[in-house]
């Protein structure tokens, strides 16, 4: 991302959702309209610390088309030392911080008949404008949520006011979500899946042996994939030095750490933007970008999230 282009705006007020999950309101600093986004887009927002750049991702929340106020909500994360953990603690209404332009790298399928939601915990939040872009355009969709109870399910009375036959919500202490009802949607259905890693893995796996073809399911992640090879390696540049990678840096930041300049998007391995071409060497796959023909090739690295399988990559820098 060009932070040259980024929107500066002001935190208008904050909303506690739950115990761990806060709703913040952002408006532009000027009186120009903020621009324009589609159902299930992202921002990024850039905060500084003074010693460092924070930037991480989150979903829009509110109706697409509200151009004067975006919303985001950002749960805690208890082991979090940078974003979530400054977002709760530290930022408070009148604050002024640096946002992207959206991005939308999971819309809404315009060849689905039918539009299914099935969301964990935070997952909830890039379906809200997904939800509210179908029901403005009377389109047919359904939402299954999977929260720990009411008190800790955010969102649960806009949901249940704005969706009442659409929404379903399961809670850990009541009711399980289970992929049984992948079993009972009709021929035309596309699937949506969002929360945790594991959350999304294990239904993607559960719909792909149902039959759904892949086409018709959709993810997106909010933290990458664990890629299971962590330690220190080099990568060199056809065209520029030899660069150290350490073991808790990407590669994506050892880059920019050297002045090296790789656009990216997403930081969590889903939109190809940091996609680089590899000349030698084999990659250890963080992404659910590429394919897993093109993983096996070794011919690509995303640099936001994969490594280098052994000591040393060179690469098309």
């Amino acid at each position: 991302m060009n932070q040259a282009k980024t929107i500066t705006v002001t935190v208008q007020s904050i909303h506690q959702e739950t115990p761990y999950v806060k709703r913040f309101s952002l408006t532009p600093a000027g009186n120009e309209l903020l621009p324009p986004f589609s159902g299930g887009s992202h921002i990024t927002t850039y905060i500084e610390t003074g010693s460092e750049t924070i930037a991480r991702s989150y979903s829009l929340t509110n109706p697409p088309g509200q151009r004067d106020t975006y919303h985001i909500a950002i749960r805690l994360n208890e082991q979090s030392t940078g974003g979530s953990r400054y977002w709760h603690e530290h930022m408070k209404a009148g604050d002024i911080l640096r946002i992207s332009p959206p991005q939308n790298h999971f819309p809404l399928s315009f060849r689905a008949k039918h539009h299914v939601f099935y969301a964990a915990g935070i997952g909830i939040t890039p379906f809200l404008s997904m939800m509210a872009e179908l029901k403005k355009e009377g389109r047919s969709f359904e939402l299954h949520y999977a929260s720990k109870s009411e008190e800790h399910c955010p969102f649960y009375n806009h949901l249940k006011n704005m969706y009442p036959k659409e929404a379903h919500l399961y809670f850990s202490t009541e009711k399980r979500l289970t992929d049984d009802s992948l079993h009972d949607h009709r021929i035309g259905t596309h699937v949506y899946f969002c929360g945790p890693p594991l959350f999304i893995d294990e239904w993607t796996e559960s719909a792909l042996s149902i039959g759904y073809p892949r086409a018709s399911i959709h993810f997106e992640r909010f933290i990458p994939r664990k890629s299971m090879v962590r330690h220190d390696f080099w990568v060199e540049l056809k065209s520029g030095p030899i660069v150290n990678v350490p073991r808790e840096m990407t590669l994506l930041e050892a880059l920019h750490n050297e002045g090296i300049n790789v656009p990216y998007s997403c930081r969590v391995g889903r939109c190809g933007t940091c996609e680089v071409k590899v000349l030698e060497g084999e990659v250890d796959h963080g992404d659910s970008f590429l394919s897993e023909s093109e993983r096996s090739e070794h011919k690509s690295i995303l640099t936001c999230v994969s490594r280098a399988r052994a000591e040393k990559l060179r690469i098309q820098l």
